[in-house]
């Protein structure tokens, strides 16, 4: 069995805690692990392998993540399809299928779900594998423990799926939660591979057919990237509305595992421990006659003063205020955010690219300050900025630096200068992180004043 993890999405109900350079899936903040990593170690347990799919950034991001835990999931052979952009699960699983054997069995989970995995979830899993070689396409529904109104849900007939419900009104769920026959949509199936290319070539054919010829291709080696050309020409749709909800070769397996996709900060609410006013447990939280709040945040002390049943979330580039039970519509501040400022959607104060990291730790109109970390054997792409000049500072290991036609070495509290237009890299050749601060001058100062000469992991020129 193949553990398909689909790794898109930004987790822009979690923001500003989610970026797009650092969605939720990532972010390792339950018992240091990453719902990535908890979902690698969970199914680890039941599957031989594990095919990746997500975008490039996400890719060099999984990678070194699954590299933390791998001591946890033994010999575990790690497949990655890179898309250049999204066109949703239906597409995404295609190519998945396409790069297994017919009969092997795919079990497809989201990254970004929080499962306990005990007797019930084993369970689950064997009652789908037994369906998935009779041909059917599984899906999985949650018992219901209330009307949530943030989930999707399977109206089900013992095994049989009668249809699927997008997400309710509170009157709508408390309706279904009385019948007795809904179930939440975990957003995760079961089937051969084979089983499903059958039926999306049936029930989608425009998108088997699209998805085919990216994948033929596609450039096969490390990992399988899919052509932006190609991937542009695949109709956008879920597995649900394409096969799922046409099939009739459906079934659905009903569990009572813990659950949950952490999709609001009242999902996060209820995972994380509480002091005695039921207000999040924060070694930095001061509350004054406040209860009942959901408080986020490591750096800066917070101070509540009569509040209640607030959402309050703090990092080093924005502070979310909200209102308990209002959390699924921060999508929609975030709209505002981005139209205003967009870098303030897609990055954090804290950068992660394919050779590490870098943080901003001071900016002003014409100079930034940044710390920067090189990862053991990476180097950044050889690259020229037009508007800014560079200094660095070594604090820790050893850098080969490349300025024009110049190559030499630096150690730590040793420095360079990279004058504007000169064309330069940056390489660790020591046996540890290499750990800089940059100083960067000029008028314009943003990350897209990059002109990439060669890059060892193929991004834009």
């Amino acid at each position: 069995m193949t553990n398909v993890i689909l790794c898109g999405g930004n987790g822009t109900r979690l923001w500003p805690v989610s970026r797009s350079n650092l969605p939720k899936q990532f972010l390792q903040m339950f018992d240091g692990e990453s719902l990535f990593q908890k979902t690698c170690k969970n199914n680890a347990h039941y599957c031989d392998s594990i095919m990746l799919i997500s975008n490039a950034e996400q890719y060099f991001i999984a990678t070194d993540q699954y590299s933390q835990i791998k001591k946890d999931v033994g010999d575990q052979q790690i497949n990655s399809i890179i898309e250049p952009i999204g066109r949703n699960t239906a597409p995404a699983i295609a190519f998945a299928a396409m790069a297994s054997e017919e009969d092997e069995i795919l079990f497809v989970t989201p990254s970004d779900h929080l499962i306990t995995n005990n007797a019930d979830y084993k369970e689950m899993i064997e009652r789908a594998t037994e369906l998935a070689k009779e041909g059917f396409l599984v899906t999985f529904g949650i018992t219901p423990t209330a009307p949530e109104t943030g989930y999707g849900y399977i109206e089900a007939d013992g095994d049989d799926v009668k249809l699927f419900h997008e997400k309710p009104s509170l009157q709508k769920a408390k309706e279904y939660i009385e019948k007795g026959n809904f179930l939440w949509n975990s957003g995760m199936f079961c089937f051969q591979a084979s089983s499903y290319l059958k039926e999306l070539q049936l029930h989608a054919p425009n998108i088997y057919k699209a998805a085919k010829e990216a994948f033929e291709h596609a450039k096969k080696g490390e990992f399988i990237r899919i052509p932006t050309e190609d991937m542009l020409k695949i109709p956008e749709n879920s597995i649900d509305y394409a096969v799922l909800e046409k099939s009739s070769h459906v079934k659905v397996v009903r569990t009572a595992i813990e659950w949950s996709d952490i999709g609001s900060f009242d999902a996060l609410d209820n995972i994380f421990e509480k002091d005695e006013n039921n207000n999040t447990n924060l070694s930095n939280l001061v509350a004054l006659e406040s209860q009942n709040n959901f408080v986020f945040g490591k750096y800066k002390t917070i101070a509540l003063n009569h509040v209640n049943d607030m959402i309050i979330v703090e990092t080093p580039t924005a502070l979310l205020v909200s209102k308990k039970g209002e959390s699924q519509n921060i999508k929609e501040i975030v709209k505002l955010v981005k139209e205003k400022q967009p870098t303030l959607v897609e990055f954090g104060r804290t950068v992660f690219r394919p050779w590490g990291k870098f943080t901003n730790l001071l900016e002003a109109d014409r100079f930034k300050v940044k710390s920067i970390y090189v990862d053991q054997g990476k180097r950044l792409s050889l690259q020229k900025h037009l508007h800014r000049s560079e200094h660095w500072t070594i604090v820790q290991g050893t850098a080969l630096v490349e300025i024009d036609d110049k190559e030499f070495l630096l150690r730590p509290n040793e420095s360079t200068y990279i004058p504007i237009g000169a064309k330069h890299r940056l390489s660790n050749i020591g046996k540890v992180r290499l750990e800089l601060i940059e100083v960067q001058v000029g008028e314009y100062l943003e990350e897209d004043d990059i002109i990439r000469f060669a890059d060892d992991f193929s991004r834009a020129q």
